[in-house]
This record gives structure tokens, C-alpha cells and sequence, in this order.
């Protein structure tokens, strides 16, 4: 029987991230894929390709759920793009009724230390009503800094450092994704479950950010998870999935490169 899973994300309509990305990386792991959508992006070509976010009504986004709950039995579900406290509210509720066993969180976070209003609250919402529920949670350089409460994250023993406070804050597994913004020849990202820490590195292939690199990761995490992986062998198999899709990059009309879900060979 084929494994499914269940992404909580947004549409990125180019193809480059969110639902889209979720459900390739799925299907690309032998994962048959749901989606609940929580929100829509378009890309704006006449504005810099700002971001034009449309949030879906909450009683939609738990109708979707349902469905997908209803249609198949799940208990994998990976949390992307949220966007709003009302999302937050829906979402959070949906995985107190549930109880899935596994429940990754990539912590998209939307305050970038100038914003106030919506954006602080959704960031304040997301840690107090998501993160608590998360099993597994996929950070980048920023959410790490923003989780851990850590000032800098400049070596991967600072990064190691941030994987640790968040567990302990949390109690979740860690996955800190250090990626090109750490020096050095490697993208380094750091495993954390409150026993082992694990160093997973590969050779940079650029010095660019890739769009889509974190959804892919936390993807491929869940869709090896929903198939009976350990958390560590899903990280592996993650970072592995990452690279040939960012070796595989696509190239676009856009200022930087998507991942392309393809030739990864497992």
C-alpha cells in the first residue's frame, strides 16, 4: 500500500516552492501527496516580483482538511506557509482533533525584526500554537536565530547551538539548515533529537539561495517519515533530495533559480 502524506502549505503558482514543491518532492519519494491550501502567492512582475499573498477563508482551509483526513488515513502531515493568526487558529486546531504521529514544520517566519501588527502576531502565533504541536522542525539560518533567541549564528557550532536550544525549548527534533550562509566549501545543515547530534554536509553548488531548497527539504523529511524512516535516516535521505534538485535548478524570467524535483536517485 502506498504511503500518503498531507502538506498544510501555500500555493507558489511559478512551480518554485510551497504546495507545489511539497507534492512533487512527495510524489518523487514514492509518497502519494494531499494538499490543503492556506494561502495563494502570485509573484508580481511589474513590482520587483513581490510577493501578492491572498490568504484562503479558514473554513475552507479545515474543509480541505477534512477531505484529505477523510479520504485517506494519514499520519503524516508537513505544516508550510500559514500566513495569518486566523490560519494559525485552523491549523492548530485540525492537529489537536488528529494526533498525527508525525507533524514537520518548516517555520516560515514573516517578521524580519522591522514589522509590527499582522506580521509580529502571525510569527507570536505560530510559536505558541504550531511549534508546541510540531514533531520535527526545519529552520534556516533566520528561524534558527529567531527560535533559539541566539544574537548570531555565524559557525556550525553556533548553528549546532541553535538546534539544541530550540529542542529544549520545544521539545521537538531539529533539522537547522545552515545552507550557503555559513562560510565555507560545504552546505552544512545540523540534525538535533536530544541524543545525537549529527553534522550532515555536501559540497555548495553556488553561493545563491534556490527557491523552493527549504520546502523540498522539509518534504522529502515528512515523505520518508510517512514511509517508516527514522528522523535521522529522513534527514539523510532530505539533504540528499535537496541536492539534486538544486543541481537540477531551473532557471526562469526570475532573479534567482527554483529546485527541480528530478534524477535524484535513491
Amino acid at each position: 500500500m502506498t504511503h500518503v502524506a498531507l502538506a498544510i502549505a501555500g500555493s507558489e503558482t511559478t512551480g518554485g516552492a510551497g504546495a507545489q514543491t511539497d507534492l512533487k518532492t512527495f510524489h518523487q519519494l514514492d509518497t502519494f501527496g494531499c494538499a490543503a491550501l492556506t494561502c495563494i502567492v502570485s509573484m508580481d512582475p511589474k513590482d520587483n516580483w513581490n510577493h501578492r499573498f491572498v490568504p484562503v477563508e479558514p473554513q475552507v482551509i479545515a474543509d480541505q482538511i477534512e477531505a484529505c483526513t477523510g479520504v485517506h488515513d494519514i499520519d503524516t502531515v508537513k505544516i508550510g506557509m500559514l500566513g495569518s493568526p486566523a490560519t494559525i487558529d485552523v491549523v492548530a486546531a485540525a492537529l489537536a482533533e488528529h494526533s498525527f504521529t508525525n507533524v514537520v514544520l518548516d517555520p516560515v517566519l514573516i517578521c524580519k525584526g522591522q514589522e509590527f501588527g499582522h506580521a509580529l502576531d502571525t510569527d507570536n502565533a505560530l510559536k505558541e500554537k504550531i511549534l508546541p504541536k510540531a514533531t520535527f522542525v526545519t529552520p534556516n539560518h533566520f528561524e534558527a536565530l529567531a527560535l533559539s533567541g541566539m544574537d548570531a549564528i555565524e559557525s556550525v557550532e553556533d548553528l549546532t547551538e541553535a538546534a539544541r536550544r530550540i529542542h529544549d525549548a520545544y521539545d521537538v527534533i531539529v533539522l537547522a539548515k545552515g545552507g550557503v550562509v555559513l562560510e565555507g566549501a560545504d552546505a552544512v545543515d545540523v540534525f538535533y533529537d536530544g541524543e545525537q547530534t549529527v553534522e550532515l554536509r555536501s559540497p555548495k553548488t553556488g553561493e545563491d539561495r534556490i527557491h523552493g531548497a527549504g520546502c523540498t527539504l522539509a518534504a522529502a523529511v515528512t515523505a520518508e517519515l510517512a514511509k517508516g524512516a527514522t528522523p535521522l535516516e529522513a534527514a539523510r535521505t532530505a539533504k540528499a533530495v535537496v541536492d539534486s534538485s538544486i543541481e537540477h535548478r531551473q532557471s526562469s524570467h526570475l532573479p534567482f533559480d527554483a529546485v527541480y524535483q528530478r534524477g535524484y536517485q535513491g
